[in-house]
């Protein structure tokens, strides 16, 4: 893999992991379309570690407090808030435990991957539509939290996307797009969290590929995440989803026919 193979997968995977557009189809789909070597087990726990720290320092200040009402009150809404969280990161977590094999094998084809590109840009475009969008999330209820929660589950298949999923069904169970996306930042933090740790015992049998390549992918992929956090928050305040659906039945569009005429 090249330098600036690392620098763009690196962009890709700080938009995609917080915008909702897949960041596991797009790592899978620019390899696929340009013919690149596969970057290796390595470099993909880089990227996952660049937008964990990315998720943490943007809302480090929200942990705290979360973490700490979660202790000590848990019947004040941030105590209720962290509890929610944990247990809408269950199903998320079972999913990713049990169907991992099938996430990295039989999930990861060119069809399917444009199929769940285009439905969930449908779902995507239905939940901004029709969600009555009119909570925040200091009035979100544990009902909302756990089926956020379920349909994290469905994001093992590259192309539906963790973001755009939690984001759909957030304005599907009535919070307006800001507080869906930031229930969905906050919720991102254990998920990539975990992802990356299942896959530390293999960096620490292989300490040497730990290269430039690694470290570009970490810094390059949390810089990205950032942004995109920031960005899509502000954007979400008068604007809607509508333009990440019409880009993913574009892509997934693309995807479908290169996968046909190859």
């Amino acid at each position: 893999m090249l330098l600036w193979h690392a620098i763009i997968l690196g962009i890709v995977q700080g938009l995609g992991e917080f915008l909702p557009i897949s960041s596991s189809a797009h790592l899978w789909i620019l390899p696929w379309l340009f013919q690149w070597p596969y970057a290796g087990l390595t470099f993909d726990i880089a990227l996952h570690v660049g937008t964990l720290i990315a998720v943490v320092v943007y809302f480090w200040r929200d942990w705290w407090v979360l973490v700490i009402s979660g202790v000590r009150d848990v019947h004040s809404q941030e105590g209720k808030l962290f509890w929610y969280l944990v247990a809408a990161t269950i199903p998320g977590a079972l999913a990713g435990f049990l169907l991992e094999n099938l996430a990295e094998t039989l999930f990861r084809q060119p069809l399917l991957i444009g199929i769940a590109l285009i439905i969930m840009g449908a779902i995507l475009y239905w939940a901004d539509r029709q969600g009555s969008k009119v909570l925040e999330l200091d009035n979100m209820r544990f009902r909302t939290a756990f089926i956020i929660g379920l349909s994290q589950a469905l994001a093992i298949i590259p192309g539906v996307s963790r973001s755009g999923i939690t984001m759909s069904a957030g304005m599907l169970t009535g919070l307006t797009r800001e507080s869906s996306a930031r229930f969905s930042f906050l919720l991102s933090t254990p998920i990539i969290f975990g992802a990356a740790l299942v896959k530390v015992p293999e960096l620490i049998a292989n300490p040497a590929m730990m290269n430039l390549h690694f470290f570009v992918g970490i810094i390059v992929s949390c810089l990205v995440g950032l942004l995109s956090i920031g960005f899509l928050l502000r954007f979400l305040q008068t604007r809607t989803f509508l333009p990440f659906a019409w880009y993913r039945f574009a892509l997934g569009a693309l995807v479908i026919i290169v996968a046909l005429l190859r």
